[in-house]
């Protein structure tokens, strides 16, 4: 496949959606890099395009969530957010317009990476799931080297693994491939909107253009998330989880209170923002994939990205407006 889409390359072809629409196949990175638009929908399914798409978009602060290749709501989200950001008709669908915007962040959207110390530093073998044996531990890292660099990269780690099939993740020095994605943004924020109907949280600025966007889950019908309007209270990196079964909910059989270590398999992830509404907050995830795939406890949870990109932007004081 390699040869191939040198091969296209070389004679000044562009490769269409269609041509390399893989929905259950083999991808490959080269093929992702020289993916392009040309009309009609996404392909279904996994595809070099879809993956392409996700990288830009990430890189333009409108984010699809984690980068698995795949066409779906959150890459719609992410679409809607481009739209409006760039002042086009907002309807979440690919076009020749919003495909043009989109090359002002063109590059490979996947680089060869090689493995470092620092990757393969602070993994631990297992995680329990009993929070009583977790406040236990002294840090909840990644329990592989490959998630750890899923992570790193906005990644989700089937398709990582699914890019690098024979790759050895444990050994320093191996070349993989990776995404990559945009650098964090501090643009200065104004208001927040979690949208609940939408499952997306929006930065705006003070000339209300739209700054930020991520996809997030909001609540469940359990432990509905609060309405109204509240202000960001208190920013925290890698916090600390205070479980208490009193106010929240019951895990397993634990019904005292317990104070869980910080890490990025922690219940919030690696990012706490504090809300007015007493125990609500913003916060990561140790389960990227879920995102906007499973209820929340009441709180919006998002990736640990995108909560580590809010956080280095937003200030106290901000408000946080939940919408309907």
């Amino acid at each position: 496949m390699k040869h191939l889409v040198s091969t296209i390359l070389a004679s000044g072809l562009t490769i269409s959606a269609s041509a390399w629409a893989q929905p259950n196949d083999e991808i490959a990175a080269d093929a992702i890099n020289a993916a392009s638009y040309s009309e009609g929908s996404l392909p279904d399914g996994q595809s070099v395009l879809a993956a392409r798409l996700q990288v830009l978009l990430d890189r333009a602060h409108a984010s699809p969530g984690v980068i698995d290749g795949y066409e779906g709501e959150n890459v719609e989200k992410a679409l809607m957010a481009f739209e409006e950001m760039n002042g086009m008709p907002v309807d979440g669908r690919l076009d020749q317009e919003a495909w043009e915007a989109l090359q002002a962040y063109s590059g490979d959207a996947f680089v060869r990476h090689a493995v470092s110390e620092d990757d393969v530093s602070r993994i631990v073998s297992s995680l329990p799931e009993d929070y009583a044996e977790l406040a236990e531990r002294d840090w909840l890292g990644f329990t592989s080297v490959a998630e750890k660099i899923a992570e790193r990269f906005h990644m989700d780690i089937d398709f990582l693994r699914k890019l690098n099939p024979s790759a050895d993740f444990e050994a320093v020095g191996t070349e993989i491939w990776v995404a990559a994605p945009g650098e964090d943004s501090k643009p200065q924020i104004d208001r927040i909107v979690a949208d609940k109907s939408m499952a997306r949280l929006l930065a705006y600025d003070d000339s209300d253009k739209l700054v930020l966007s991520y996809p997030v889950t909001i609540g469940s019908e359990a432990l509905p998330s609060p309405t109204g309007t509240h202000e960001v209270t208190a920013i925290a990196t890698e916090p600390t989880y205070t479980y208490r079964p009193d106010e929240n909910f019951q895990q397993g059989d634990n019904d005292e209170v317990l104070t869980l270590p910080p890490g990025p398999n922690n219940p919030v992830g690696l990012v706490w923002i504090d809300l007015s509404k007493p125990t609500y907050g913003i916060h990561g995830t140790p389960y990227p994939a879920e995102v906007d795939k499973t209820s929340s406890h009441g709180c919006v949870r998002m990736t640990n990205w995108d909560a580590r990109e809010l956080a280095h932007a937003v200030e106290t004081g901000v408000p946080v407006v939940f919408e309907e």
